[in-house]
């Protein structure tokens, strides 16, 4: 198979082959939470898109480096450089010290990844233990006349740096615009423009959270931990940079320019990529918004626009059921639905476990028209994937593939019509992709196997006794807890609800 990753850069505006800067080795970083509150579920489409994007690069044999940063620093109420510090604040209204907030929720926000089944990083910088390498690169931004100091805090000078490079080419927004629509707020004064944005802030006489520096006592700028920490893990060019779409203006923005500005070369990252937002009717999931849901309000189904709980595995099928840079609206009926598609795919590896190719050759040979239909299956699954990493291709073309897989099952297709490659082939795809590409795996319910082993054994000696009174009450209490009950000719079997 000769299909080649394609992935759609932000920078470019278009979707380019995929190739890396030194094959096989990839860097990827990508903007993780800022610890202050629980994660919701916009956290969740962002932690499971690049999480598809590292298994999958990892199974097409590349040596990936993902570095995923939490921000336990200069993350400001204002984009604006104004406000006070998000974690400083959560830190006073529960009367704890920052640090105890950002390993609470970082700790939360873990656990919550783990119940999704997220891969961890390789590695996981804080901003707070990356001060010396930001203090650094503000001194080579301002060594290269791009920042100016103004009473202990230093800003970055975008009409400096505009005249050189291209600030705004990865929004699309030029200056003029800028200047145009960017009112000037209270306690920005000091600013040359209202569109600088701060490397260094002098902290006030109450603001906790400070470092020295050779500029004052005070913290870096949000968007300056991406650029320092990044440089430091993958080098002044590495492939991947991704993040949400809410983070390409300002914070990605600043990044590029940052990093131009302190190196004076090209772009850091070659690819940019974006995930859309998580809405509910119509308007973007967001703790400003407060119409948000915690993962684990989510879990328990503990929230007033919940009808019910969902499993971890029911979200993130959810998310991965529509393409990365589409928006994907929440609502009750969507996230059932998911639960469908999820368990209809949970069926098809029972099934598949449950399916053999016979050791000893047979007298029917194998049916080319079929094997080529089925081998062109395989090949689909895959292509949703190249194609910008669509999830939601992919698992349609799964769908297909799995109807073939239940044909075999129920003697419609026989074993013996295939090739032992093409069975191998077929397996091997649907498990890979399920299990270690889509990140899907089958949720614990105890020992389903025994216990449904022996309900089976009832159930079965109840039809034969034409007690159907005992038959009907045995399937409907297995349908409560999402058991369907399947009367085949083979014999009796059972499936999850779908």
């Amino acid at each position: 198979m000769q299909q080649k990753l394609n992935l759609y850069n932000t920078l470019s505006r278009k979707k380019e082959e995929f190739e890396p800067l030194h094959a096989p080795f990839v860097g990827m970083y990508v903007c993780g939470p800022t610890v202050y509150g629980e994660p919701h579920l916009g956290h969740a489409r962002s932690a499971v898109t690049f999480d598809v994007l590292y298994r999958y690069l990892k199974h097409q044999g590349y040596k990936v480096r993902y570095v995923r940063n939490v921000t336990d620093v200069g993350h400001l109420e204002n984009d604006a450089d104004e406000g006070e510090d998000k974690i400083q604040k959560k830190a006073k209204l529960e009367d704890l010290e920052p640090m105890e907030v950002v390993n609470h929720y970082t700790n939360i926000y873990h656990q919550e990844m783990k119940a999704l089944n997220v891969l961890q990083p390789d590695i996981e910088p804080r901003a707070s233990g990356h001060i010396i390498e930001q203090v650094e690169m503000i001194q080579e931004i301002l060594d290269n006349g791009f920042a100016y100091e103004v009473n202990g805090s230093v800003y970055f000078d975008v009409k400096a740096y505009n005249e050189k490079h291209n600030y705004g080419k990865l929004s699309g927004r030029n200056i003029e615009d800028l200047l145009g629509n960017t009112r000037t707020l209270d306690g920005q004064e000091e600013k040359r423009s209202s569109f600088d944005f701060a490397l260094w802030k002098k902290a006030s006489p109450t603001h906790i959270m400070r470092w020295p520096s050779p500029w004052s006592d005070g913290f870096p700028g949000w968007h300056l931990e991406c650029s320092a920490m990044s440089r430091k893990y993958l080098g002044t060019t590495f492939d991947i940079h991704g993040g949400g779409l809410d983070l390409m203006f300002p914070h990605h923005e600043c990044e590029i320019a940052q990093s131009q500005a302190s190196c004076n070369h090209t772009d850091a990252a070659k690819y940019w990529i974006h995930n859309n937002m998580i809405t509910v009717n119509g308007q973007k999931m967001g703790k400003s918004l407060g119409n948000f849901i915690n993962l684990s309000e989510l879990f328990s189904g503990n929230h007033e626009m919940l009808e019910q709980a969902y499993s971890p595995m029911t979200i993130r099928f959810f998310i991965l059921q529509a393409h990365y840079r589409s928006t994907l609206d929440f609502s009750n009926e969507a996230l059932q639905a998911a639960r469908k598609g999820y368990t209809k795919l949970m069926n098809g590896l029972r099934v598949l476990k449950k399916l053999s190719y016979p050791q000893e050759t047979t007298e029917v040979a194998p049916d080319a028209k079929l094997n080529e239909e089925l081998l062109k299956l395989t090949e689909d699954c895959f292509r949703g994937l190249n194609d910008d990493l669509n999830t939601a291709r992919t698992i349609a073309a799964l769908f297909n593939l799995l109807k073939k897989i239940n044909s075999l099952y129920l003697g419609q297709i026989a074993i013996e019509q295939l090739a032992r490659g093409t069975f191998d082939t077929i397996r091997n795809t649907y498990q890979e992709l399920v299990l270690n590409v889509l990140g899907l795996e089958e949720e614990p319910v105890g020992d389903m196997d025994e216990v449904l082993g022996l309900v089976l054994s009832f159930y079965k000696e109840a039809k034969e006794q034409k007690a159907y009174d005992k038959v009907d009450i045995i399937r409907a209490e297995l349908k409560k807890q999402g058991i369907a009950i399947k009367d085949m000719k083979t014999g009796i079997d059972w499936a999850y609800e779908e």
